[in-house]
């Protein structure tokens, strides 16, 4: 494989951290806007999570370049769908970037049917859908969120209202948090390894730094 397609693969295939948020050791090589939709049925019940994520012009120029393969300087159907299959086979090891807990507690979820790869205004733009494994109630305190364990990739909701509840019951509050870096790491000492401030890439633990849309529900009877 060339290295410069492995390159961008790899890229494509590392995650989240946010750029403002991280140890001033380590620095995110690729940046994208997000956008975070949760959709609530049945009164309380988390049916899915919408995801949105805008790329950088720097890396979407690369990803151009890396599947252009007629080299018409855009990227048709087959090459979108190329690059779509090189996000969702990469980003399976990592969840899909997906933080989701209740109580502190992580949420699984399964993993998207499918990712959309669009290219539009000259940037990458990956689109896809999510289920939690479980009936997900929304009682007590629950999180959403975006965040890389590798740090490599800075994906971040510019504004507030980027993180949105569809059908937010009006038994919860919705709040948006975005850790002070300092502050996560005193909360957190106790829990951090020598490991993570060596190679904070090595660990779980970034997830403290990520941007999060947090509900706290009234217990359900």
């Amino acid at each position: 494989m060339h290295p410069a397609r492995r390159l961008t693969i790899m890229a494509l295939g590392l995650g989240a951290g946010l750029l403002s948020a991280t140890p001033a050791f380590v620095h995110p090589h690729v940046f994208a806007e997000a956008r975070l939709d949760v959709v609530v049925e049945g009164g309380a019940t988390v049916r899915s999570l919408k995801h949105l994520w805008r790329f950088d012009d720097l890396f979407s120029s690369t990803v151009l370049v890396e599947f252009d393969k007629n080299q018409d300087l855009k990227l048709d159907d087959a090459e979108l769908q190329e690059v779509a299959e090189t996000v969702f086979a990469s980003l399976a090891e990592y969840d899909y970037f997906q933080l989701v807990a209740v109580d502190g507690k992580d949420v699984k979820m399964q993993p998207p049917a499918t990712l959309i790869a669009q290219f539009i205004d000259n940037q990458l733009i990956i689109l896809f859908e999510s289920t939690p494994k479980e009936p997900l109630k929304l009682s007590g305190k629950v999180d959403f969120g975006v965040y890389d364990p590798t740090f490599y990739t800075a994906i971040d909701f510019l504004d507030d209202d980027n993180m949105a509840v569809e059908g937010l019951p009006a038994s919860c509050t919705r709040a948006v948090v975005r850790p002070d870096p300092d502050e996560a790491i005193a909360q957190n000492q106790g829990s951090l390894t020598e490991e993570f401030f060596t190679d904070p890439s090595g660990t779980d633990l970034s997830k403290i730094f990520a941007t999060r849309l947090e509900l706290t529900c009234a217990a359900q009877g």
